[in-house]
């Protein structure tokens, strides 16, 4: 393919875009081309090539779909393996996951791969299920047997592999489908491997004895899944180790008496995992000392998240005086709106940036007002400004508020005037020079001078704004400290990203 010289004129022939180049001025270049959302799809496939020095291109949420189908067939293996770890991987199709894993010709890596596949939960091809489960690697049909998306037939297959503990993986992934002969067959087979995993597979009839869990090697996991016998549970209430009664505080088998027991265990974890057990009443969740610092990081109750689309238990859970489970509804993606109105005036602010977040139902009035102290995270990184029903009009009220956060949504108004631009470019807030420097009716003359900006998150910004004069964005280009930044801009013509990306090489 030919360079295209659309746009490459006397202006940018300044300076050199060759391979000659420097090293650390190219990183940088590859670096913020790797942001550029106007580069076209194949200067980003190109990247891919050079992810050492754009190592943040696969971490966008936003990637082409191209860029990802590049991704899932490149020929180097470390590109291929970056893309199983990052953001992006969330959205490969069944087809890709399948690609990737048949991709990989060691079994080991073959392994990883498939690791990676089953935790996304999209599933493969029925191909590649057929393909894998006769893999001459064992674990690879160990991992494949497992797979809650394996279809019942190839599983059953594999319940006569010849390596144990496929059949194992086997057997208590399938128990529930098995008729009585096989599972018969299975609780005779002469490998300790499979016999153990029928036990653990009919755990809800034969419950876990203390003799098995002490040759289990005392596995955490059992604790907290599984049914225990009574001699065993109550072991493991005066055990030691807080972290396993924390995890056994969880388990959904444990009689009334044992939950009694551990609520009144000495360790705040421990009680605070009885606290968001299920079958609790209001009352008796109350009556478990708790003490939740609201400023540490929450997870989303399990169970109340399985119940996001039942309306009289939202209702019911938003009403609850436990944090944790009112922090747990406001993540459902719709609510009825009296528990919305419920939420939305929660007197913790962090239910209300969960709503925020989470909720397409969400308030304007709460979203302006949490918008004034969060401005998104890693996971949501567009919320609360990017929420459907954030306010986008009657702003101007706003431009004279004391509040900055305020204050720059000024400019959203669509009454607002390239004079408030102009003015906010020269506010005395930092996060407001920055607003305006994200906006295309800021003057060429502006962006030039924030360039100069103290602070450094604008100034990056104005490298980036398309009305950055070309010789002044060449120049940017030539620095080091400057050119990630310039890379990003969007009015750079397509020969001369084509020219960036030659390293010569």
């Amino acid at each position: 393919m030919g360079t295209d010289v659309r746009g490459f004129d006397d202006r940018w022939s300044d300076r050199d875009w060759g391979p000659q180049v420097a090293p650390r001025l190219r990183q940088a270049w590859l670096q913020g081309l790797s942001f550029n959302t106007a580069a076209p799809d194949r200067i980003r496939i190109r990247l891919l090539d050079h992810l050492d020095l754009a190592p943040y291109l696969l971490a966008r949420r936003d990637l082409p779909a191209a860029v990802v189908d590049a991704a899932v067939d490149h020929p180097d293996r470390r590109v291929r393996a970056r893309l199983t770890e990052v953001p992006a991987s969330l959205g490969l199709s069944a087809g890709q996951w399948s690609r990737l894993v048949l991709g990989e010709a060691g079994g080991a890596r073959r392994h990883l791969f498939l690791e990676a596949a089953a935790l996304s939960g999209r599933g493969l091809t029925p191909q590649a299920y057929e393909t894998l489960a006769a893999d001459p690697f064992g674990p690879v049909r160990e991992e494949l047997a497992r797979m809650p998306t394996l279809p019942l037939p190839l599983r059953l297959t594999l319940l006569a592999d010849p390596v144990p503990r496929v059949r194992a993986a086997a057997c208590e992934a399938a128990w529930r489908d098995l008729d009585d002969g096989t599972r018969a067959r299975s609780a005779a087979d002469p490998a300790p491997a499979v016999r153990t995993a029928v036990t653990l597979a009919r755990h809800e009839e034969a419950p876990l004895t203390a003799e098995f869990f002490e040759a289990a090697g005392r596995d955490r996991h059992l604790v907290g899944s599984h049914r225990l016998d009574q001699d065993l549970a109550l072991r493991l209430c005066a055990d030691p180790d807080p972290w396993l009664r924390r995890i056994l505080a969880g388990n959904p088998y444990l009689g009334p008496d044992l939950v009694d027991v551990l609520a009144a265990d000495p360790d705040d974890d421990v009680r605070l995992a009885v606290s968001v057990r299920p079958e609790l009443t209001e009352e008796r969740r109350a009556a478990v000392p708790v003490d939740i610092d609201p400023r540490t990081m929450r997870r989303t109750v399990g169970w109340v998240e399985a119940l996001h689309e039942d309306e009289e238990a939202m209702r019911r859970l938003a009403a609850s005086g436990h944090l944790l489970l009112r922090s747990s509804v406001a993540r459902a993606r719709r609510l009825p709106p009296d528990v919305v109105e419920r939420l939305a005036r929660d007197e913790d602010r962090v239910v209300r940036l969960f709503l925020a977040e989470r909720c397409d139902d969400a308030p304007a009035d709460m979203l302006l007002e949490v918008w004034q102290w969060w401005n998104g995270s890693y996971s949501t990184p567009d919320r609360p400004y990017g929420h459907p029903n954030f306010p986008r009009r009657d702003l101007l009220r706003h431009a004279d508020d004391p509040h900055p956060r305020l204050r720059q949504l000024a400019l959203d108004d669509p009454d607002s005037t390239p004079d408030l631009v102009e003015r906010f470019g020269a506010d005395e807030d930092a996060e407001v020079r920055l607003r305006a420097a994200t906006d295309p009716r800021l003057a060429p003359d502006s962006v030039v001078r924030l360039l100069d900006d103290p602070d450094s998150g604008v100034r990056a910004m104005a490298a980036r704004h398309p009305r950055v004069p070309v010789p002044v964005l060449v120049a940017l280009l030539g620095d080091e400290e400057t050119a990630a930044a310039a890379a990003r801009n969007p009015v750079l013509p397509v020969a001369v990203l084509e020219r960036m990306t030659v390293t010569g090489s």
